[in-house]
């Protein structure tokens, strides 16, 4: 970041620091729920919403946020998306009852949806091509990876000594510093496009609906099972809204699509999306797993947990460092298929856990190898989501692509967690000591994890491109019908011309 100029290096912390609040919300309330569940007195089916309600509205606000941004101006959204998600935050810190806490995480699941996808196209749009976005990207996927393991990390240490509270309340000083730096740093032109472009009512209405309406049936079957009545009209009725939505936006939409289905068709896109699906499919799985035999099996309290990932988180930087500097010479299939890998056979070392283990002897090496594996695929796998695009399909794209992660992290936990109930099922019912039948459930959980990155190294191998560009940039000429795209070389230059913050229509 030294190396940058101002203006940028301000747009790359704002950007770096909003995606850091939208993944670690995703896992600090989850050590908190003990605490706040006594305070307030939710009720036994009320609790699991704390946690599910963000996802739920994540997920389904995704495409509508991403469209939004390119339509109306990166920047704006990007402001937008952090106020709301500091207004919820506040509030959910001040509340009295367990429905004002609910609204609250609503709310910020919302605010995370418009600010993801605007925060991934504000620093496509800001950084020089090259290795300074490929940089930029490397700083991007760290906070991306890092923030999920910090929130566990930080929500038990914040329960622990300050308060349940914090873990919402942590958040308002961080969007400030936002908002302050996208003030200061972000030009407009290209990242404020103006208003009055009309929006896709119908592709919103139909996407928000079919992917709210899936990642609810996904949530449920942890209570409800996947054969119950309520699970299988849930997910028939988001099949039939997404399926309906395919239809609209091929033959019903007039004017500017939501998301144009062609993109789909890439290889670069297409493999960076069923890629990153079943990386979260089993990291948000296997995480659960590793946090639930920490307290459990081994007995460790809500701060000792959270510690004990930090082997993995700073592998995962460690590893991202070294990923930056050898994608331009490698291209991001080499890296993924590595990545890959390396996490399938970290997972699967995790699936060996015992009841009488430690930390050290079932913990520690699965750790190294998995953040290893995690580290290395994420710059390449953001890169090659948005490269080779137009300037104005930025966002749309990162909207794909983080609502493939959060699709994707919803389905693995919602299967694996099913997997693991029923076989810790039967294993006590042949007779098991409870808690070996337990570890052993977990065992299993983690190995189907490992299977889901092998079959993602199998689609990095297969799908993705062997060449790639660094990142969107389309620039139609003023007065001129045709655009003309540029996109990175496979040997990126650090000393290529930024991107224009300006267009004239």
């Amino acid at each position: 970041m030294a190396q940058l100029e101002p203006s940028r290096r301000g747009a790359l912390i704002a950007v770096a620091l909003a995606q850091f609040m939208v993944t670690l919300d995703m896992t600090i309330v989850n050590v908190a729920l003990p605490s706040l569940d006594a305070e307030l007195g939710f009720g036994e089916a009320q609790l699991p919403w704390v946690v599910n309600i963000y996802a739920l509205l994540f997920g389904g606000f995704l495409m509508l946020g991403g469209r939004a941004a390119d339509l109306f101006g990166q920047r704006r959204l990007l402001l937008s998306g952090t106020v709301l998600f500091a207004f919820a935050s506040l509030v959910g810190g001040l509340a009295q009852a367990p429905w004002q806490l609910i609204v609250a995480r609503a709310l910020q699941g919302v605010g995370a949806a418009m600010m993801a996808p605007a925060a991934l196209a504000v620093l496509t749009l800001t950084q020089r091509e090259g290795r300074e976005r490929i940089r930029a990207l490397g700083v991007y996927a760290a906070v991306s990876a890092v923030g999920g393991a910090a929130g566990v990390l930080s929500g038990g240490l914040l329960t622990q000594y300050a308060g349940w509270r914090w873990v919402m309340l942590v958040n308002v000083p961080m969007a400030a510093c936002v908002v302050l730096l996208a003030l200061v740093s972000v030009l407009g032109g290209l990242l404020s496009a103006p208003l009055g472009r009309k929006l896709d009512v119908g592709g919103a209405v139909l996407v928000t609906g079919g992917v709210g309406t899936l990642v609810l049936g996904l949530v449920g079957t942890e209570q409800q099972g996947w054969g119950s009545t309520t699970t299988l009209l849930t997910l028939g009725a988001a099949v039939l809204l997404l399926v309906l939505f395919v239809l609209w936006e091929t033959r019903g939409v007039k004017g500017d699509p939501l998301v144009r289905l062609a993109l789909l068709t890439k290889r670069n896109v297409a493999g960076a999306n069923l890629f990153i699906l079943l990386l979260c499919a089993g990291q948000f799985a296997a995480f659960y797993f590793i946090s639930l035999y920490l307290q459990e099996v081994l007995r460790f309290d809500a701060a000792r947990a959270g510690v004990a990932f930090l082997p993995l988180t700073l592998t995962v930087v460690v590893a991202i460092n070294i990923s930056t500097r050898l994608l331009p010479r490698t291209g991001p299939r080499v890296l993924l298929v590595a990545g890959g890998l390396l996490a399938a056979v970290g997972f699967a070392w995790f699936g060996a856990l015992d009841v009488d283990g430690s930390f050290v002897v079932d913990l520690l090496g699965p750790s190294i190898l998995t953040g290893l594996g995690m580290g290395i695929s994420f710059v390449p796998l953001t890169g090659a989501a948005v490269g080779g695009l137009p300037r104005h399909e930025a966002g749309m794209a990162s909207a794909v692509l983080n609502s493939s992660r959060q699709i994707g992290g919803a389905l693995g936990l919602a299967a694996l967690v099913t997997a693991q109930a029923t076989y810790t099922a039967h294993r006590r019912a042949a007779g098991d000591p409870p808690l070996d039948a337990l570890t052993d459930g977990f065992g299993v959980g983690l190995t189907l994890s490992g299977a889901l990155l092998f079959v993602a190294a199998l689609v990095a191998l297969f799908v993705l491109p062997g060449k790639w560009a660094a990142g969107p940039i389309a620039r139609r000429g003023a007065g001129s019908p045709s655009s003309r795209t540029t996109t990175a070389p496979a040997e990126p230059r650090p000393d290529r011309a930024a991107p224009p913050l300006r267009e004239s229509r």
